[in-house]
């Protein structure tokens, strides 16, 4: 019966790695002291405008209730996060069932997805960096993400303009 027990908690821990889409091929201090994806899961989040250091200028910068920067992702999409699996595993998404602001000018707004109740800002999915501290804007520019700002503004809704040009080809 405990060989058994072993069993399933091993079984259990490599469902969780594998599932995360985590490899852990060794230990060291860093990877034992991030936090877990999970851990910006939360009913209530606020967010609020900090001055930050960004690419080494002052900034007002969107930060959680924590202080953690604030991130948007140049892939999302106005109406849906292309932030899943590993990606959010490093760049936890702002999620929260009855997000508030403190000195912001936007709109927060919650889209129900794969990520759960996901926190937007003027059209704009938030998320935040698992290498960044209070204060500490680590990610800005790092796999197409970008420090959300308080002036932030609504994305612009793209629609191509179908063009019709004389072909050479007689087509």
């Amino acid at each position: 019966m405990k060989r058994s027990a072993k069993f399933i908690a091993l079984g259990t821990f490599g469902a969780a790695v594998v599932g995360s889409g985590i490899a852990v091929a060794s230990t060291s201090a860093a990877a034992m002291t991030a936090p877990p994806a999970t851990h910006h899961r939360t009913t209530t989040a606020t967010v609020n405008v900090a001055r930050a250091s960004v690419n080494g200028r002052s900034e007002q910068i969107l930060v959680d209730s924590r202080g953690l920067p604030l991130y948007t992702y140049a892939g999302d999409s106005k109406a849906k996060s292309a932030v899943t699996g590993g990606l959010a595993a490093i760049w936890p998404p702002l999620v929260s069932n009855a997000p508030t602001e403190h000195g912001t000018s936007g709109t927060l707004k919650v889209v129900h997805d794969s990520n759960g109740a996901q926190v937007e800002y003027n059209g704009h999915f938030l998320y935040t960096f698992v290498s960044d501290a209070p204060g500490k804007v680590t990610g800005q520019g790092d796999q197409n993400f970008f420090v959300a700002t308080a002036r932030q503004v609504a994305s612009p809704v793209t629609v191509p303009t179908p063009t019709h040009r004389a072909s050479p080809y007689a087509y």
